[in-house]
């Protein structure tokens, strides 16, 4: 079963970046490599990141500690419909999600979270989930063309998909956008690039 290994952020300053996810989410080159970059973007860069904790309290704390490392508020934590969550984005331009499905606490407050995932922001659901498929990831969810979970349970970051728009919504930006995705996913699929743009490289 194809696997990511890791995720690499391109930042103007890799130091700087590196500096802010330590402090803030306490994230190593594990999960999150860093490299320098000057390749031009502006506006929504097409995709999240995202943090799934265990309960509301965990969300602020590390939503708080983003943004006292640095980051900016795009939304609130707050409870909707499908649990509670904020977002931030980090000094280097990448948006983060924290969340949880849990309304209500049940321990105290804690930094940890369980998950990372990364949601790519498509323009074609269906068309993006056949590429991957045929390079021998396996679909673990699926809503139809609005959004699709693949199953890499050995790997330390999990993908997803959905509609850019939809993305830009949720983490309250505008859809508009342009350039480099600042972005690379290092897994035993690539390398390539993927209808959206977005850059694989083989692992090892």
């Amino acid at each position: 079963m194809t696997s990511i290994e890791s995720i690499t952020i391109e930042a103007d300053d890799p130091a700087a970046a590196e500096a802010f996810y330590t402090t803030a989410f306490g994230l190593d080159e594990r999960q999150v490599r860093l490299r320098s970059a000057q390749a031009p973007t502006t506006g929504f860069r097409g995709f999240t990141l995202s943090l799934i904790v265990a309960q509301p309290a965990d969300a602020d704390a590390l939503v708080g500690a983003a943004l006292e490392a640095g980051a900016e508020e795009l939304k609130p934590a707050a409870k909707s419909f499908w649990g509670y969550g904020g977002v931030v984005r980090a000094p280097d331009g990448t948006i983060w999600q924290v969340s949880t499905s849990k309304k209500k606490n049940s321990g105290p407050a804690s930094r940890k979270f369980d998950q990372i995932v990364l949601l790519l922001g498509v323009a074609d659901v269906a068309a993006t989930k056949r590429f991957y498929v045929d390079r021998g990831l396996a679909v673990g969810k699926s809503f139809g063309r609005k959004y699709v979970e693949f199953d890499t349970p050995s790997s330390p970051v999990n993908l997803a998909l959905y509609g850019r728009r939809a993305l830009a919504k949720v983490a309250g930006v505008s859809a508009e956008g342009s350039g480099s995705h600042r972005i690379v996913i290092v897994g035993e699929a690539g390398p390539f690039t993927d209808p959206d743009g977005f850059e694989w490289e083989a692992a090892g």
